[in-house]
């Protein structure tokens, strides 16, 4: 067997085997330009190797565009049915919770299930039930409940 033919192989396994530990799909498109240019190579023998890479080259950044436009953009657009899961703070907007320290200065404190979260909103008294209208990084923004 010539030795381009092992070459493009080889290079085809060891792409697929990069992806296997390193996951990202990156790999498996070059690896997959590097099964075409092995079969192009098998069946017409003769092609100078400048040819080769070069077809390589341009079919892994073309399947990897590819990749980049089908299959991956239409995963980002899934909507999910958690959107603030990782959002914390939004997931507290519209809930009602007393004051558990007064609001002075437009700064105060709630408590809510067992973790105490800082509040901003007009000056109100500790124990006046308030409605959290919505966030500024970890702080709420909070109006009085009514």
């Amino acid at each position: 067997m010539r030795w381009d033919v092992v070459a493009w192989g080889a290079i085809a396994l060891l792409l697929f085997a990069a992806e296997a530990l390193a996951p990202g799909a990156f790999m498996l498109w070059m690896g997959f330009a590097a099964v075409v240019v092995f079969l192009g190579v098998l069946l017409v023998p003769g092609i100078p190797m400048l040819a080769q890479v070069a077809a390589f080259v341009v079919l892994s950044f073309a399947s990897i565009q590819v990749y980049r436009k089908f299959v991956r953009g239409r995963g980002h657009e899934r909507e999910s049915d958690h959107p603030h899961l990782n959002r914390r703070a939004f997931q507290h907007i519209d809930r009602v919770v007393p004051l558990d320290q007064a609001i002075v200065a437009g700064r105060g404190r709630v408590k809510i299930g067992d973790a105490f979260w800082v509040v901003q909103g007009p000056d109100l008294d500790a124990g006046t039930p308030v409605r959290v209208v919505g966030t500024d990084g970890i702080v709420l923004r909070v109006e009085p409940a009514g």
